[in-house]
């Protein structure tokens, strides 16, 4: 009899794990296949050293994947402003450089004719964005900085008034007479082909970089401007290698 008596109260004490374990799991929003197989793991275990059930099929999914692409983000950025601190002339260069080719490849791609892609004038592009339009940049900005410190609107307006009248035409002029040389015009051919295409992408520019400008001048720190002014002339660029990309004048 109390042989009978022990054995009851053991059966009794598992059915109650069971029971517990069923409910922990089904209240934790389990089905209740999984909710069996649980139990069965707590049964399996002794209550002294409970079981890990991490990697159980009921367990939340991994975020490992959106964690680390976040991350791989999050480090580039870091890396790319810790370029610009270290080494802020060759950073806004490359950029500037990469833009450059990106613009020039686009615009062929948009304007493509029976010629084929020409990667020649691609270089070309990318060449001017890192020898030329990459550093006059980065000392334009940084002048303007020291130059008119204030964000202030007026301040703001007088940097935008800069940027066209002396910035805009002068790296406009070198990229034309830039673009025609390495195309092998002659010094009158250049002459010719500013008179006919400077004023007009002048006007055209007229109308699309005063926003650019007060954007960048007035909300953009200044290390980061020749990146805000090199992306606003991704657009512009498409426009301005469709312009070189023209024939040349004939001075006959």
């Amino acid at each position: 009899m109390g042989s009978s008596g022990n054995t009851l109260k053991r059966l009794s004490k598992r059915c109650l794990l069971r029971l517990s374990a069923d409910c922990h799991s089904l209240l934790h929003g389990k089905s209740f296949g999984e909710a069996t197989l649980t139990s069965q793991r707590w049964r399996l275990c002794p209550l002294s050293s409970p079981c890990k059930l991490a990697g159980f099929k009921g367990a939340p999914p991994s975020r490992a994947f959106s964690t680390s692409s976040s991350s791989s983000k999050v480090g580039f950025l870091r890396w790319y402003l810790a370029k610009l601190e270290s080494k802020p002339l060759i950073t806004k260069a490359v950029t500037t450089s990469i833009i450059f080719a990106a613009a020039d490849f686009t615009s062929q791609m948009i304007t493509s004719e029976s010629s084929g892609y020409d990667s020649i004038r691609t270089l070309r592009m990318a060449a001017y964005g890192l020898l030329l339009l990459g550093p006059s940049q980065h000392l334009w900005f940084n002048l303007l900085s020291k130059a008119l410190p204030r964000r202030d609107m007026l301040t703001t307006f007088k940097k935008m008034f800069l940027g066209q009248a002396v910035y805009g035409p002068v790296s406009t002029t070198v990229f034309f007479s830039y673009n025609a040389a390495l195309q092998g015009e002659s010094g009158e051919e250049i002459v010719a082909r500013l008179k006919r295409d400077l004023l007009p992408t002048l006007i055209n520019g007229a109308m699309f970089w005063p926003l650019c400008d007060f954007v960048t001048y007035k909300f953009v720190p200044v290390h980061l401007q020749p990146l805000m002014n090199s992306t606003c002339a991704y657009i512009w660029t498409i426009y301005l290698t469709y312009m070189a990309s023209l024939k040349k004048v004939s001075i006959d």
